[in-house]
């Protein structure tokens, strides 16, 4: 059984949907809002740039992007108050297939990422840091694979098939993020806002929630009745924060190459 899929649901895609819900930790309902909308959305919720909170993201990989190919994702984080964070991701992948003793580990996830148009299961291992931990890391101080566990490098190892260490792998970033949680009285829950601003100066807008995996419809439907009720567009393209940066990177290392 595949852990991606497109909608709109036919009965079987339906019920596959609900198969990797009913295996997952949680589910994040995602959307992007189309880069004109960005003022009026920002507008309409009330959102101020001012209570957010700034990161740092960087990925890594080659420069011929192997990993996004193989469905990994090495990440690390820089963010502002708090510790710094990495994470090695894998998707898609189907929950009941996972072996229990990856599961029971301190930080592993498994979530149904859902969109307007598709849906992914993915797997994430993620491993608190120190303040400075990235920054001295990307300065040179220490090699990349320090900012991982033991356990993050064995679940890079298990799954990464071309033998690529990963103190091979490329600084991919920084991406400047903000990041902002509120709380909409008509709405009942909690909604994060994150802009992701790229280098070249584009955007994404990304309007998030997470919950568990037993009201996930249900609360599909409520938040998208919200945002219908504010005139936010949730008709557009989707464009993922972390596809748009791996295809900015491949742009630009193939330039520089050139």
């Amino acid at each position: 059984m595949s852990a991606t899929g497109s909608l709109p649901l036919l009965s079987d895609e339906l019920l596959r949907l609900r198969e990797l819900i009913t295996g997952a930790d949680s589910v994040e309902l995602k959307l992007t809002v189309p880069e004109l909308a960005h003022r009026s959305t920002t507008a309409t919720l009330g959102l101020d740039p001012l209570d957010a909170q700034i990161r740092h993201v960087y990925f890594f990989d080659t420069a011929e992007l192997a990993l996004d190919k193989q469905g990994l994702v090495v990440r690390a984080r820089r963010i502002q108050g708090k510790g710094d964070d990495s994470v090695v991701k894998l998707r898609p992948v189907v929950p009941n297939e996972l072996p229990a003793r990856i599961r029971k580990l301190t930080g592993f996830r498994v979530e149904v990422d859902a969109l307007p148009g598709g849906y992914v299961c993915s797997a994430t291992l993620k491993r608190p840091l120190d303040r400075d931990a990235v920054r001295s890391t990307i300065a040179g101080d220490r090699p990349l694979r320090k900012l991982f566990s033991k356990e993050q490098r064995a679940f890079y190892g298990d799954h990464e098939e071309g033998g690529i260490a990963l103190d091979d792998l490329l600084a991919l970033g920084p991406i400047l993020v903000l990041k902002l949680q509120f709380a909409p009285k008509d709405l009942g829950r909690r909604l994060v806002a994150e802009l992701w601003t790229y280098p070249d100066g584009s955007r994404v807008l990304e309007l998030s929630t997470r919950t568990g995996t037993g009201d996930a419809f249900q609360v599909a439907a409520e938040v998208r009745a919200f945002l219908a009720s504010r005139q936010v567009d949730v008709s557009g393209e989707q464009e993922t924060k972390t596809r748009k940066a791996l295809a900015y990177f491949a742009r630009t290392m193939t330039v520089a190459a050139g």
